[in-house]
């Protein structure tokens, strides 16, 4: 039997009204059919003295249906704006019963509602802004009226959630009536409608100016490079010189306008993206998972502190094992530092550190294995020594046990060959710095079994990870992309280019950071050992004779004080270096190239395309299963912009005839670069 999205019970005059449309009671067209329709009949209903309208389960509401999105049904009558405004005309007092969250439409919801009567541990907000777009429904013309004006901007331009027992305590606020126990709501809330005289309606309210507070979110969102802080803004300060009416029909404007951004395109996808990479053909909630309690992380070098510092910080017990104790002792001492730093931020307790911290057993011998559910290996990137690390593995480990490998390029189905449980084998790959860094790239090996994926999921998720699945190949998703976009960055070089200019271009147009000075960051060295090892292994690899020679003459990045950039002692600021500028004319000269003029959107287009069509074959092989995985890779833990979508949506907002166009162009004028557009 179907569970009716909207119950109704009668209590002592007041009806109380249970929106129950799982997982966050969204807000689909039936539903808000169901909430019309209830109120127009109970207004009329002369045993019904007041409503209250409450959420079931984790919810009150988390907003619009995101099962809806893009479709007709979101648009259907009665959408929200209408509906927020039929509730607030009921002529019987409404009392909203706010209950853990109330976020987007499900806040306005309640604002719409004569009165709120509120959990204490819920959480509210209005996050549109992180999808493109603006309070559709009331919220830009009625938070204002409830909380004033610098809360409202602040709330509405950030998309932050705030907690009720801090907005309650606002002077003046006009949003919560009652802030009680959560486990008291809805009696509380009954009590509440039972008592309550009147209909006040925040639509009947006026805000009180704040000019100081509106230029700077104004100065603000106008120095951000996507549209929709900036219309949030002038939304909301139409709730200051207009009638609510026309402060609604200024809102709606804004709105309609937004939705048609290619920003807010980007940002939607992005939004759905990172729902559907959990999803993983094979692996749901019938699959059986192993228990994880406790890890032991091989290696207390900076992957390895950081593994460690990431699953202490999820409450598991970890086995630091590092054979050389000053490499341990170093390990130690990056966690410990990074534990009191959340100390000294204020977002850890010092007990709870303490606590945390008392997990940790480092350990220069192997005896923790025999016990660990999980084990990560961190050791360095050489197949030999991994190969050596899991036949030890395989031989002192409990059955069942999990391993993996922090490989970010190496094939996992060799490690896993060298032991007698490929089953148990599989890839999870880190980002640097691994603690802090959302994205965990989970490799699938060929034999790796659908419950060791199903566990590992799970636990990247405890850990706080964005996960990503992967199948086996060199680099993965995010390695093996970011190879020919450097590749490309070096043919920039080739061509004139100074590595300040390839940075800078396509760090305006939106990247967190460009190629060299990750480079410099992540360390040349480590791209520099990876080509050596492939050249070893007998692979084919593109020659960087440039990169080698500035990784011969010792320039790591900012670990040794010079790069792509030189860098001040303690300076993580590089600035351009005449040795690099040397270097590169020296190799100029050699290659008999005369430097030209390169344009910046020759260079922005030339990275992205190199990500788009390597991303394309990823998914033409089926090592990403989706081309929104490979989108949260680049957002997650290559520094894309949100706003842009991702590698593969930027690439789809290109007309297919002019897509083909470009490659055709840039094959023609670079004979000799073996660029991923030769497969187009």
């Amino acid at each position: 039997m179907t569970t009716p999205l909207l119950t109704e019970t009668l209590v002592d005059g007041v009806a109380v009204l249970v929106m129950n449309n799982p997982p966050v009671n969204g807000l689909s067209h039936p539903l808000r059919t169901a909430l019309w329709q209830a109120v127009e009949r109970l207004e009329a209903d002369p045993s019904v003295q007041a409503l209250v309208i409450t959420g079931e389960g984790k919810a009150f509401s988390g907003g619009a249906d995101i099962r809806e999105f893009g479709t007709a049904a979101s648009f259907a009558e009665p959408h929200l704006p209408a509906l927020t405004q039929r509730i607030e005309a009921c002529t019987k007092p409404v009392v909203a019963a706010v209950n853990h969250l109330a976020l987007g439409g499900g806040l306005e919801l309640a604002l719409c509602c004569h009165h709120r009567v509120v959990a204490d541990d819920a959480q509210l907000g209005l996050p549109e802004v992180n999808i493109g777009l603006l309070p559709g429904a009331g919220g830009t013309q009625r938070l204002p009226r409830a909380l004033g004006l610098a809360l409202a901007l602040q709330m509405i331009t950030s998309g932050a959630p705030q907690r009720a027992a801090k907005l309650v305590a606002v002077p003046g606020q006009a949003l919560i009536d009652a802030c009680v126990p959560a486990a008291e709501l809805r009696e509380r809330a009954v009590a509440y409608a039972r008592s309550a005289a009147t209909c006040p309606r925040l639509s009947e309210r006026s805000v009180a100016p704040d000019a100081a507070a509106l230029e700077a979110a104004r100065a603000q969102a106008a120095s951000l490079p996507y549209p929709a802080p900036l219309a949030c803004v002038e939304a909301i300060a139409a709730s200051l010189d207009r009638p609510f009416s026309q402060g609604l029909q200024a809102e709606r404007a804004g709105f309609e306008r937004l939705m048609a951004t290619e920003a807010s395109a980007a940002l939607r996808h992005a939004f759905f993206a990172e729902r559907a990479v959990g999803k993983v053909p094979g692996i749901d909630a019938s699959t059986p998972r192993r228990a994880v309690a406790q890890v032991a992380v091989i290696g207390a070098g900076t992957m390895g502190s950081g593994i460690a510092t990431a699953c202490l910080m999820a409450g598991l017990q970890v086995d630091l094992i590092e054979p050389q104790a000053d490499a341990l002792a170093r390990g130690v001492a990056a966690l410990d530092k990074h534990l009191q730093a959340q100390v000294d931020k204020g977002r850890l307790q010092a007990e709870r550190a303490a606590a945390l911290r008392a997990n940790l057993k480092p350990a220069t011998a192997d005896d923790a294995l025999a016990q660990a559910d999980l084990v990560i290996e961190a050791v360095f990137e050489d197949m030999a020594l991994k190969q050596t690390v899991f036949r030890r593995l395989d031989a002192v480990c409990k059955p069942g046990a999990i391993l993996a490998s922090n490989t970010s390029t190496l094939d996992v189905d060799q490690i896993a060959a060298v032991t007698q449980r490929p089953a148990d084998v599989l890839g999870l790959h880190f980002f640097s710095p691994a603690a802090v860094m959302k994205l965990l790239e989970v490799v699938r090996g060929a034999a790796t079994a659908p419950e060791v994926l199903a566990t590992a999921l799970d636990f990247g998720k405890r850990i706080g990870k964005t996960c990503v699945v992967s199948g086996v190949c060199d680099g993965f998703i995010g390695n093996r992309m970011l190879e020919p976009c450097l590749q490309q960055a070096l043919f920039l070089l080739d061509e004139g280019c100074t590595p300040q200019q390839v940075d800078r271009a396509i760090e305006a147009w939106g990247f967190a950071m460009g190629p060299f000075r990750m480079g410099d960051l992540a360390g040349n060295d480590v791209s520099w050992r990876v080509r050596q090892q492939r050249l070893k292994d007998g692979k084919t690899v593109w020659p960087q004779p440039l990169a080698d020679a500035l990784c011969e003459a010792g320039r790591f990045g900012q670990k040794t004080g010079g790069g792509w950039y030189d860098y001040a002692p303690g300076s993580r600021q590089g600035t351009p270096s005449p040795a690099v500028e040397a270097l590169v004319a020296t190799h100029r000269e050699r290659l008999g190239r005369p430097a030209r003029a390169v344009p910046d959107d020759e260079i922005v287009d030339r990275l992205l395309l190199a990500l788009g069509m390597e991303g394309r074959a990823l998914l033409d092989e089926g090592i990403a299963l989706r081309a929104g995985d490979v989108d949260v890779v680049y957002l997650a833990g290559y520094g894309f912009p949100r706003w842009r979508g991702g590698p593969m949506f930027s690439m789809a907002q290109r007309a297919p005839d002019t897509l083909q166009a470009r490659l055709a162009e840039w094959a023609q004028a670079h004979p000799s670069d073996p660029g991923p557009w030769r497969r187009a």
